[in-house]
């Protein structure tokens, strides 16, 4: 795989807010904690007055996966949202 879309469930809005933070390759994108980007990603976004959906939180968590985001929200929703608030308590 070459490009980011080319990963289960990114697609091209995904693959832009990626690069907004820096993440241009899929070897960058597999190495790295999907919590961290997504974290990045709300702070970019939220300087633009653009909501993150936790929909890309669970498509990237499924990309490194190679699973549906559908079927990681179903599965781990609890699990994530969990760690999410740990995260942002030790801000």
């Amino acid at each position: 795989m070459n490009d980011i879309t080319d990963l289960r469930g990114l697609g091209p809005k995904s693959k832009a807010m990626l690069h907004s933070i820096g993440v241009t390759s899929v070897e960058q994108f597999m190495a790295a904690d999907v919590f961290v980007l997504y974290a990045r990603i709300q702070s970019e976004h939220q300087s633009t007055n653009q909501a993150t959906s936790l929909n890309l939180l669970y498509a990237m968590i499924g990309a490194q996966e190679n699973r549906h985001w559908q079927e990681i929200k179903r599965e781990r929703r609890l699990e994530i949202l969990l760690r999410l608030e740990e995260l942002e308590q030790t801000k």
